[in-house]
């Protein structure tokens, strides 16, 4: 563990109860490791505890989806719009039409409808959604896939944090340092790029010895004294490109070898072989991976634009849940749904909705994730009708904060510790609080 950003190091008063439990269980307080012990103790052995899930997946939807055209719809309401709803597994829930098949698996989902943030433009909401935290000049926080594959650490040959077609803002590692940001990846029909040499085996190995042999100890005496005299930090990364470049664990990419029955219900676009791939990747051991699909921002003609995205959705979305379980990795496997904010609840002169971040959904799946726990929804008239409605279920907000705290707890990362800054800055991993309503498998 990198001892600049590890909270147990010392350079700050700052610790979370369990960093303070593993400085005592550690032996520097003999009075509290007994305490330390049987707390940790009991917490491994709850009665039907489970194993916290390993994984991540998240669905991006980059633009901005409408909670009114997808989990949280009103139709024949002053805001519902042209969009008619569909009866989902979980007894009295709708869902938007075009989400007819994520509605025979919503019982297995979890719909927070009362999602709210401070942040209203695409960029400064998308870093918001993706790290827990507003935008800071001072400094880049690290996005949830990030703040995993620190906490969690293991070996595995291929990237642990991927991104498949990444948008503008990709999941990166912030102030935990540039090795945790994904590694980005476009559809997955297509080759993974650079991992294969360009040149003749023979003389690629040549090009290796001149790298190791030559370049690298000139490199070392001449302008890195202060690290190793044997080995570079880029020399690091080298090597494990190598490494990477000759896996086996590199075939997880590859969604061509899938039957036809499995890649047809994905659906036959870059998004749902994405999906695909997200699958395959996390039953190989990468701990997150997030998959994109664009095209939300429907400031014109939102009823059409939205429901072409649905049906990208529904078929991979649905059918991710249900490979995750066909393979056994559901409860090894968290699932995060949605995108940087929803869309308003009235429509404007160009049929359209704009940004509103004052009130989304949200969708969570998986291991400690209880399936179909609803929480909140959105009335059913515009702010301006019924103020009292919308004061209700303001009091009702659920922060991004607290979707990732929720998160975080769910995959047994404690959402208090503080972390250190290169700077000696102490960062907690999140502001929010757990959102208890969706915890715990029913």
């Amino acid at each position: 563990m990198n001892s600049f950003i590890d909270s147990s190091c010392g350079g700050s008063d700052h610790f979370s109860r369990r960093t303070l439990l593993r400085g005592a269980a550690a032996g520097g307080a003999w009075w509290l490791t007994g305490i330390a012990e049987r707390l940790a103790l009991a917490a491994d052995s709850a009665p039907g505890r489970k194993k916290p899930p390993r994984s991540l997946i998240v669905i991006w939807l980059q633009g901005g989806p409408s909670q009114l055209e997808s989990f949280d719809p009103h139709p024949g309401s002053t805001i519902g719009g042209e969009t008619r709803a569909v009866k989902t597994a979980i007894p009295g829930i709708r869902f938007g039409s075009g989400l007819e098949r994520t509605a025979e698996v919503a019982d297995s989902l979890a719909v927070i409808r009362s999602v709210v943030s401070k942040e209203g433009d695409h960029e400064r909401a998308t870093y918001n959604m993706k790290t827990g935290f507003r935008p800071d000049p001072t400094l880049v926080h690290p996005s949830l896939g990030a703040v995993l594959c620190y906490q969690k650490r293991d070996d595995v040959e291929i990237p642990r944090h991927v991104s498949i077609l990444p948008g503008q803002w990709p999941a990166r590692g912030g102030y935990l340092g540039d090795q945790f940001d994904a590694f980005k990846i476009g559809d997955p029909r297509r080759p993974i790029p650079d991992v294969k040499p360009k040149v003749r085996q023979e003389r690629f190995r040549r090009r290796l010895d001149d790298l190791f042999e030559v370049v690298e100890p000139e490199f070392v005496r001449g302008r890195m004294k202060q690290l190793d005299e044997k080995r570079t930090l880029h020399q690091n990364s080298i090597r494990r490109a190598l490494r990477m470049m000759s896996s086996e664990q590199l075939k997880a990419f590859n969604v061509s070898d899938e039957p036809s029955s499995v890649l047809d219900a994905f659906g036959d676009t870059p998004f749902g072989r994405g999906c695909l791939a997200a699958v395959r990747l996390v039953g190989a051991g990468v701990r997150c991976v997030e998959v994109t699909l664009g095209g939300w921002d429907s400031h014109v003609n939102n009823h059409s634009a939205q429901h072409e995205q649905l049906a990208i959705l529904d078929p991979a979305l649905s059918s991710l849940i249900k490979e995750l379980k066909q393979r056994g990795l559901f409860d090894d496997t968290l699932v995060l749904c949605g995108g940087e904010f929803g869309r308003t609840p009235a429509i404007n002169s160009a049929g359209g909705r704009d940004h509103w971040p004052h009130g989304f959904s949200v969708v969570l799946a998986g291991g400690a994730i209880r399936g179909g726990a609803v929480v909140g929804e959105t009335p059913d008239r515009a702010p301006s009708e019924n103020r009292d409605a919308w004061e209700r279920y303001a009091a009702d907000r659920r922060p991004v904060e607290d979707v990732h705290a929720t998160i975080y707890q769910a995959l047994a990362i404690d959402y208090e510790e503080e972390l250190i800054t290169p700077v000696g800055r102490p960062m907690r991993v999140s502001e929010g609080t757990p959102i208890k309503e969706v915890l715990g498998r029913s």
